[in-house]
This record gives C-alpha cells, structure tokens and sequence, in this order.
C-alpha cells in the first residue's frame, strides 16, 4: 500500500537497525535507514518520513546534537531508542524536542507501542485547525488535503480527494452523478458515469470498504453518492 507511514531508523548498530526494520516492516511500516548523523539529517529532508527513531551513539556526532538539528528544520515526531538510561540524558532528549524517550534493552511491543502513540500525536497536531472535517473515524483535513481514518493516512490522487471532499462538504445530502461530475471536471464532463465510478471504485478500495459494504460512500437509488455522518 502506498499510504504507509514512513520510518526513518537512525542506527549504526546493524543488528539493532535489522531487528527494527524488520519489526516496523511486519507491522505494515515503510522503513528507511541511516548509520550516521549526516546521512540521517539528510533523509530527514529528501525523505520527509512520518517518524525518526534515534540512537544516540552515531559514529559521526552524538544524536543529541542531531535531535537538535532536525527540530532546526522539521516537527517530525523523533523517539529516541538509546542504551543511555541516566535521567539526565533523558531530560536533554525531551527537551531537546524528542517527543519520546525509549532505553534499550526494550520489549517490541512497547517500541509498537510508542510508535503508535507518536503517529497519533502527530495527526492530532496536524488536524487541530477549524478546516477539518470528522465523521466518526473518518477525517479529512483540508488544509493539508489528506485523509484519514483513525490514524491511517489513505493515499488518493488529486482527483480522488477532491470527490472525496466534494462529499463531505455536502455530507448527509445525496449527490447525483451529475452534480459531482460538474463539481469535479466541469460541465463539458456531463454524462461521463463512468469516469466517476471508475473513480468511486478506486477511493473505496483505498479505504477498505468491500464491495457492497455500507460505509462512510453510500450509493443511492437514482445515481448519486451519499457520505455518511
């Protein structure tokens, strides 16, 4: 799936960097991977992941210093994963800008657990404006144009996110094929059914609505399309 978050691991330990690429992976996460502080801070930037685990023992600077230089030029939750377990290197860290502290050795269920926890935070963040639009666990936050149901990010082509925020702009209302196909690709695109089913067919399995499935897109008798609150 292309709506996967992004997992940049900063890691010079190759056992360690393959435990959590390897754990991350199964739970459905894109991973990247960086062994040093410059080459890390650089996929921060060309990369744009969603989430920055961060040893602190990198070969070419101390990953405090990083940390400090990432919250220099992104908001991107960072936990730390590090051996350092004095309360003092904890403090710099979270002050620092690190949203979460985690000492090795660790559980993979708790790490799974933070990790959660971090991308839930950053959506809140992210969706905290009066332009976002919820119905039950469906969100759409218009300013970033993105998609959400609970805290999984569904990937649409322009097009497919301009239907999918036509409807919500007119939620509970029903559609007619034509009202959207006006909306969508203008007046000269009237009668072009086909189009916006092909479309329709397309956002729904990128939801995960099974077919003949009632959720959050109704179809309605007449042709027309319906979301629901």
């Amino acid at each position: 799936m292309n709506n996967k978050y992004k997992i940049l691991i900063i890691e010079d330990d190759d056992n360690i960097q393959g435990f959590l690429k390897t754990l991350l992976e199964a739970q459905d996460y894109q991973t990247i991977t960086a062994a040093s502080g410059r080459e890390g801070r650089m996929m921060v930037t060309s990369w744009l992941p969603d989430l920055v685990l961060l040893d602190l023992g990198l070969p070419d600077q101390d990953g405090q210093e990083l940390l400090r230089a990432i919250r220099e030029c992104s908001a991107v939750p960072v936990i730390v994963v590090s051996a350092r377990d004095r309360e003092e290197e904890k403090v710099v860290a979270l002050d620092g800008g690190a949203n979460d502290y985690i000492t090795k050795p660790f559980g993979a269920e708790e790490l799974l657990a933070r990790v959660r926890a971090a991308l839930r935070s950053a959506l809140h963040r992210l969706c905290q404006s009066d332009s976002v639009f919820r119905a039950g666990d469906l969100s759409i936050c218009y300013d970033i144009r993105r998609v959400y149901i609970g805290t999984e990010e569904f990937s649409l082509t322009q097009t497919e996110y301009n239907i999918v925020a036509l409807l919500s702009q007119n939620t509970g209302k029903v559609m007619p094929y034509d009202a959207i196909i006006h909306g969508i690709w203008g007046a000269n695109e009237i009668g072009s059914t086909k189009k916006l089913q092909v479309n329709m067919a397309n956002i729904r399995r990128k939801m995960g609505i099974k077919p003949g499935e009632n959720r959050y897109i109704l179809t309605e008798m007449g042709g027309g399309y319906r979301l629901t609150v």
